[in-house]
């Protein structure tokens, strides 16, 4: 038999072993957000959501929509001085994300979220509620096609009472992907197999980059995020989820439409030093196409991620907006 031949069945059984690598535990603090949250029932599916009362004597609900490939927990750092804000304080795990169910064989799609959302806003009894809108990244797209159903009187469609933005690839021409991404949601049937081979030392090495040289997430909360994807095996799914680039692009008209045409109170927080979104290019087009929204650009070593990189600076730029109207 030849030598090759000999290395190629020692490297069969290993690389099954691999390939089955269990999740890692939950961290404590992030077992307690676990904890802390809830369910509800979407078309079959377990979607997680954490709610917080908060000041009492307004009625004021302000809903988080997370980012690609993260989950409801990237607000933990702001999530106290929000509800020190608002009454009601909404964030939920969208479906194939974070402590959601992860459906395997199954067609991602931003509407489909945007349904997800509506669905959580009716069965928590707010249907008839203005609502607050606070997003990131991938939320960014959701929170547009919420905007466009407002605007255009949908049936089930939630009522925006203002919407805040922050460092999504809304623009697909400024838009700059990740070389993983590109390589995961283009790559078809070798997709599932390249899914089951990124592990935790590939994963942070490519998160790391969209977050700046000196706001760095320290080892444990990259664990975090890595152990969100992980969960329910969620890192299996990650290539029919990043369809969301290419919807961006089929949708352009429908969702940037909707950004330029709306009449709710709008507003950009970004960090400019993000390599997906690049400034100045993205801010600039923003500004040009979104005349009538405000924007506050963070401290330039801030990057892809500004609320866990200048959790700070981020609250204070939301709070500076709701309260201006």
């Amino acid at each position: 038999m030849k030598w090759w031949l000999h290395v190629g069945l020692l490297c069969i059984p290993l690389l099954a072993v691999y390939l089955h690598i269990p999740p890692p535990q939950l961290s404590p603090v992030l077992n307690t957000w676990h904890s802390s949250g809830h369910f509800f029932t979407f078309r079959g599916n377990n979607i997680f959501y954490k709610e917080s009362v908060g000041v009492v004597g307004s009625s004021d609900v302000l809903l988080l929509l997370h980012g690609f490939p993260t989950s409801s927990y990237d607000w933990y750092k702001i999530w106290d001085s929000l509800t020190q804000r608002f009454n009601r304080v909404i964030a939920l795990d969208f479906l194939g994300f974070g402590f959601s169910d992860k459906p395997r064989l199954h067609r991602y799609s931003i509407f489909e979220q945007a349904s997800v959302v509506e669905a959580l806003v009716a069965h928590l009894g707010l249907s008839e509620q203005r609502i607050n809108i606070l997003s990131h990244d991938y939320g960014d797209t959701v929170a547009l096609e919420l905007l466009y159903r407002n605007d255009h009187n949908r049936s089930g469609h939630i009522t925006i009472n203002s919407l805040c933005l922050s460092n999504g690839g809304i623009f697909p021409e400024t838009h700059y992907p990740r070389f993983v991404q590109k390589v995961l949601k283009d790559s078809g049937f070798i997709s599932p197999v390249l899914t089951r081979l990124i592990n935790f030392q590939l994963f942070s090495r490519g998160i790391r980059d969209v977050f700046g040289p000196y706001t760095q997430p320290t080892e444990a909360e990259f664990w975090d995020m890595w152990t969100g994807i992980r969960f329910n095996d969620g890192n299996l799914v990650i290539d029919s989820i990043l369809q969301y680039i290419n919807q961006r692009l089929k949708h352009r008209e429908r969702w940037v439409g909707a950004l330029t045409s709306t009449s709710t109170p709008l507003h950009m927080i970004y960090g400019p030093l993000d390599p997906v979104n690049p400034h100045p290019e993205f801010i600039q087009l923003y500004q040009k196409l979104v005349q009538r929204s405000t924007v506050s650009v963070l401290d330039e070593h801030v990057s892809h991620y500004p609320q866990l990189e200048d959790p700070t600076g981020f609250f204070n730029a939301y709070l500076s907006f709701i309260n201006s109207f």
